[in-house]
């Protein structure tokens, strides 16, 4: 339904009888329980390992450099890894949306007038940082790529290969995070941007076709890949702690 008309700080209130609120809670709810969340586990500096897996939290981007390796740091080692993968969904497109939405009620859903009076955009601190978004797609990438190395890792028990509950669950992780990553509007850019003539460009322009295909579904890949690397670290954890059993399938 059409809101009523707004002029400056006038009637703010909306005709939409739906329930258009429930999006904005649902983003503020599962934001900042896995901000906490996230926090928490770096903090706690235990229980992310059991046998060959290894939490996403820990996963140091560094070759041959293993989280307690780096117990002497007097911050936790998480924390050299979460900078980035927070950075880059804070500056995401889609969770730029979502926030300015949910938390900042800017606007909180079409139709629904907004709270502040004027309208200052991108270009004053901290916002102006959203424009580091690519470069934070550069750094993720490494990040994908040793997540990478950690889901095939957890395919190697000490007596062999080998199939386990948690194998799987990190396998369907890091996909998923690939998935995300590599349907990010910078990546879509640096494939097929800048060029006046695509026909010039043929391996670019299937490139980028593809790129497009799965970037039309580039929320849900945030979503769910955000969801995926918490519950594979409660996994890790309450296996780690004993609570529950890995199952080893093969």
């Amino acid at each position: 339904m059409s809101a009523k008309p707004v002029t400056g700080t006038e009637n703010r209130q909306t005709e939409r009888q739906d329930n258009w609120w429930i999006e904005p809670l649902f983003t503020v709810l599962s934001l900042g329980l896995f901000g906490v969340y996230a926090l928490w586990v770096a903090w706690n500096r235990q229980h992310f390992e059991y046998g060959p897996y290894l939490s996403p939290f820990y996963s140091i981007p560094l070759p041959g450099v293993h989280a307690k390796d780096l117990e002497w740091l007097p911050i936790s080692p998480a924390f050299l890894v979460l900078w980035i993968p927070l950075g880059f969904r804070a500056t995401c497109y889609y969770y730029r949306k979502a926030y300015y939405r949910a938390f900042f009620w800017d606007p909180p859903a079409c139709a629904v007038p907004e709270l502040r009076k004027a309208y200052k955009g991108e270009r004053a601190f901290p916002f102006v940082l959203n424009n580091l978004h690519r470069y934070f797609w550069y750094l993720s990438v490494p990040v994908v790529a040793f997540l990478w190395y950690d889901a095939i890792r957890a395919f190697f028990f000490e007596d062999g290969f080998g199939v386990g509950v948690g194998s799987l669950i990190m396998l369907g992780n890091v996909i998923l995070l690939s998935y995300y990553t590599f349907s990010c509007h910078a990546w879509r850019h640096l494939a097929g941007g800048c060029l006046n003539c695509f026909s010039k460009h043929k391996t670019r322009y299937t490139l980028w076709q593809r790129i497009t295909r799965i970037n039309e579904g580039h929320g849900f890949w945030a979503v769910i890949s955000m969801l995926s690397v918490w519950f594979t670290d409660v996994y890790i954890r309450l296996c780690s702690m004993g609570t529950i059993t890995d199952i080893r399938l093969f």
